[in-house]
């Protein structure tokens, strides 16, 4: 069986990411080769695995990891054939925790492929493999960018604004 792990890539509080997640599982979860038992996907919440800045003393391409956190991110990672990361841009780019979280492995990522479902404030959030574009081809010769990118309300009341409506802070474009 071919498993896909759906990597949430984010720990803010308040995160939106947990929603994209479940939402691209029950999409993926449609497609025949999971609904045969062909392909199967879990959600992976690097939050669980609380990751601290990478305390490896040895670089990853070495692959000897001293840390049980490394461990257990590594045995978790190393079990999957494929990855799909769903991440929030944050000033145009991952979130620290999701770059963290993947500068702590090395041969864990080699020769799988990854996708991408990015969400963002923004009219269109720069989909998370425009900056993981040439991490992804170093890992898997057979690379083929995959994305989707979604905006959302950045609010966390219980009547959020639409996602049309510009924070009330926003700076005009010049």
């Amino acid at each position: 069986m071919i498993r896909i792990a759906i990597i949430l890539g984010s720990t803010r509080p308040g995160r939106r990411v947990e929603d994209v997640a479940r939402w691209v599982a029950e999409a993926a979860g449609r497609h025949p080769a999971v609904k045969t038992g062909e392909a199967g996907l879990e959600l992976v919440d690097i939050a669980e695995y609380e990751l601290p800045l990478l305390d490896e003393p040895a670089p990853a391409v070495i692959g000897y990891y001293q840390n049980a956190h490394t461990k257990r991110w590594a045995a978790t990672i190393d079990r999957f054939d494929g990855f799909v990361f769903v991440t929030p841009e944050y000033n145009s780019a991952i979130p620290a925790a999701l770059k963290n979280a993947i500068d702590y492995l090395y041969a864990e990522w080699n020769e799988k492929q990854p996708g991408s479902s990015a969400t963002g404030f923004t009219a269109a959030p720069a989909p998370p493999n425009n900056y993981g574009r040439p991490w992804a081809r170093s890992k898997s010769p057979t690379y083929t960018p995959r994305s989707r990118s979604t905006r959302t309300s950045t609010s966390t009341s219980p009547n959020p604004k639409p996602a049309s409506a510009p924070p009330a802070n926003a700076r005009k474009p010049p």
